[in-house]
């Protein structure tokens, strides 16, 4: 995985910065401003040295006064955050510099110190908090050419989004900025339900349709609300592992149900369980879609266990060359299925939103325990959300991507060709932003993604989305979220090292 430019770094902070002060909140902006750019010199996304736009294109991009960031600027410069250089701009101070040099600075002992203390806190950790961190290995702070579940995000529109995000910013009624319990804007959940029935034959009403953190804020609730902690849920084997560190946390006992090429394979004389997780229409990582026989036998046995069947619907909008299948929910006559959606792949991670769409009796007790564990908020930014799809960018946005996918597929199958003709197995691809190539053994799985940290490529290995080892061996590759060139060069060497190991 290759680390940004400067440049690129800075213009990714600018346009985070942009989205953060867009929503509404207490403080006073120059505040805001001053603590976005000081947390993110810490934490090293502006490397030292790096230098800023002037202040004059900083207010310009942010939408601010210069007098706003005037001010930020020169708290950050009386700090040492930034220095100054007559006649050259502003730039980002080198803190470690500056630490080695102060008189103050810690002596040499600190650092075996910070490491005692951090091996007391993981002993400190329980039994299912270590189990938990095992899943935690999602997409990367700065993902990689390859890392799956990120989208286009150099193709957002972003100068739309942020004239929607001002124009209901400066809207907002008062007490949106308070605690909310509604489950959401009624405008965002009247749009999504006009979309989801058209475009997934989900059956809903707007009442059903709960607003919430992402998908993983999801998963939480519902295990929550709907579980105790040794209840069975049944996950897919290879399966995501997102869902099953939230089961994780709400102490379950999972059971891993292999997955073949007709999606989930329900046998008879499995223990019955309190919750089922599953991937039907585009089943994540192996890419199969769910059979109509499948999904009938899957809702007769939730019906005849008990149970309640999360359907994660979390890439459908990107098929290509046949119709989007239609949601397993819609299928269901037994008030079974909660189905779970979420923004961060069709629009960008970092809006952290989803949804869910609940039977009618879980509607009231699901919005009132999201409004006391998490809290609603974000009402400005779901504002923008609903008024992005009912003015119709949000289907123009899902058609313009799902032709960049379809592109980027075709040059990563481009790029894999003599390695393909050689024997390597690609997954069909008809759907989603990520392929599998399937290995022969582990050794060479270990060793592909052993060489692309060597080469600053990540490599997502297939068997890690096991739940019982060793599991199938190969890797996961998502293509959606880097350029053409940056695919091209990554496929290249991919298929050279694949071909190595092979001879």
């Amino acid at each position: 995985m290759e680390p940004l430019s400067p440049e690129a770094a800075l213009d990714w902070v600018i346009d985070a910065l942009a989205m953060e002060l867009a929503e509404a909140a207490p403080a006073p902006l120059s505040r805001r401003l001053y603590r976005g750019l000081r947390e993110r010199i810490q934490a090293g996304f502006l490397a030292p040295g790096s230098r800023l736009p002037s202040s004059r294109r900083l207010a310009r991009e942010l939408c601010l006064g210069r007098n706003t960031v005037l001010a930020a600027l020169e708290q950050l410069v009386a700090e040492g955050f930034l220095e100054t250089r007559p006649g050259a701009g502003t730039f980002v101070a080198d803190l470690q510099r500056l630490a080695g040099a102060s008189p103050a600075s810690e002596p040499a002992s600190v650092p075996s110190r910070v490491g005692a203390g951090a091996a007391t806190a993981a002993a400190a950790l329980s039994a299912r908090g270590t189990r938990l961190l095992g899943y935690s290995a999602g997409p990367n702070a700065r993902p990689g050419v390859f890392t799956p579940g990120v989208p286009a995000l150099d193709r957002f529109p972003r100068a739309l989004w942020q004239r929607l995000v001002r124009r209901h910013l400066h809207r907002a009624p008062t007490d949106w900025l308070g605690y909310q319990a509604e489950g959401g804007v009624p405008a965002l959940r009247e749009a999504l339900c006009d979309y989801l029935r058209l475009s997934r034959s989900v059956r809903c009403r707007p009442e059903q349709m709960l607003i919430v953190q992402g998908a993983q804020q999801g998963f939480e609730l519902i295990a929550r609300l709907l579980t105790d902690p040794g209840d069975r849920a049944w996950v897919e084997e290879p399966g995501y592992g997102g869902a099953k560190a939230c089961f994780e946390a709400a102490g379950l006992e999972m059971l891993p149900v292999p997955v073949d090429d007709e999606g989930l394979r329900v046998a008879a004389d499995l223990p019955a369980p309190r919750l089922i997780q599953v991937t039907p229409s585009h089943q994540y990582p192996s890419g199969v879609t769910m059979t109509l026989g499948r999904r009938l036998a899957l809702l007769e046995a939730a019906e005849r266990h008990g149970a309640w069947i999360i359907e994660d619907d979390y890439d459908s909008e990107f098929r290509y060359g046949q119709r989007p299948i239609a949601a397993l929910q819609g299928l269901d006559d037994g008030g079974r299925v909660l189905y779970v959606g979420t923004f961060s792949k069709v629009l960008y991670p970092g809006l952290r939103l989803g949804y869910v769409v609940l039977p009618e009796p879980l509607v009231d007790p699901c919005r009132r325990a999201n409004a006391r564990l998490h809290r609603e908020g974000q009402y400005v930014m779901q504002a923008a959300l609903a008024e992005f799809i009912a003015a119709g960018h949000f289907s123009r946005h899902v058609r313009r991507m799902r032709d960049c996918y379809r592109d980027r597929q075709a040059r990563l199958r481009e790029a894999l060709a003599p390695a393909v003709s050689a024997g390597l197995e690609l997954s069909e691809g008809q759907a989603g932003m990520h392929l599998v190539a399937w290995l022969d053994d582990h050794a060479s799985e270990a060793a592909l993604v052993a060489r692309g940290v060597d080469h600053g490529i990540g490599l997502s290995p297939l068997s890690a989305y096991y739940l019982t080892p060793p599991g199938r061996p190969g890797l996961v590759l998502g293509y959606a979220g880097a350029s053409e060139a940056e695919i091209a060069r990554a496929g290249g060497w991919l298929c050279r090292e694949w071909l190595a190991l092979r001879h």
